[in-house]
């Protein structure tokens, strides 16, 4: 994402607390934090985005700051009272992406985006970098909303996909032929139709893979079910995604 804000010459930087030898990204908070205006947020969790924001790196106090935006998937209650904790002058925007490292990589990805129309339409540029999609979903907080019955309907995808392909592998089934029968027929689904190109395709659960992040994104779809839901299902494709293991 930092590589296509900075091909469409948006002087962009990055910060992680990881140090890394990549061009425009430090582990100098103070470096990263000068003059900084708009943050965009893409970190794994909720303890993640509490140290970005209020602990350890403290950003949503930078005076020179007027907008962050959310592009992790977190729960939307949690999303929507950040309102209420950030100062008021700063702009909020919640805008989850889709699509997995490919995506990213290609400048493609599918942004669901929450938040007043004007704050959106300020950094439009900034979406059109580094995405093809925008699905404004209505005030902040509505895009939180949309990427976790995505991410449930994707993980549900994932599930059955691999499912799926672990009973061909009993039954003797070529899985490649497999997979190009499904992307042209009933069954087609993102996970399969791009089994080849996504990175977590073959993972098992694994502490800081993507996989791990799937059963985070069912936890907050369903930290947001309405009031009295049956949440059978979604439990259901959380506990199968946790126990997946790797494919060869």
């Amino acid at each position: 994402m930092l590589a296509s804000l900075r091909a469409a010459g948006l002087p962009a930087r990055g910060y992680d607390v990881v140090p890394m030898d990549i061009p425009h990204i430090t582990d100098d908070i103070a470096v990263f934090s000068e003059e900084l205006e708009t943050l965009i947020t893409v970190v794994r969790d909720i303890e993640q985005t509490e140290a970005v924001l209020f602990g350890e790196q403290n950003l949503a106090a930078i005076p020179s700051l007027i907008r962050i935006i959310i592009s992790s998937t977190l729960s939307p209650r949690y999303v929507r009272d950040l309102r209420a904790r950030v100062p008021a002058h700063i702009a909020l925007i919640d805008a989850p992406m889709s699509g997995a490292q490919i995506a990213a990589q290609e400048a493609r990805l599918s942004f669901m985006i929450g938040g007043d129309a004007g704050d959106i339409d300020a950094v439009q540029p900034l979406f059109n970098a580094m995405g093809k999609h925008f699905h404004r979903m209505g005030e902040f907080g509505a895009g939180m909303q949309a990427k976790v019955l995505n991410n449930l309907l994707a993980a549900s995808n994932t599930a059955m996909t691999r499912l799926v392909l672990d009973w061909a592998d009993e039954a003797g089934l070529d899985t490649s032929a497999l997979l190009d029968l499904i992307h042209t027929s009933s069954g087609q689904n993102w996970f399969a139709s791009g089994f080849n190109a996504i990175e977590f395709s073959r993972d098992g659960l694994e502490p800081d893979n993507t996989i791990a992040i799937l059963v985070k994104d069912v936890a907050s779809a369903l930290d947001a079910a309405p009031a009295g839901s049956d949440t059978s299902l979604p439990l259901a494709v959380q506990q199968t995604i946790a126990s997946l293991k790797p494919r060869d």
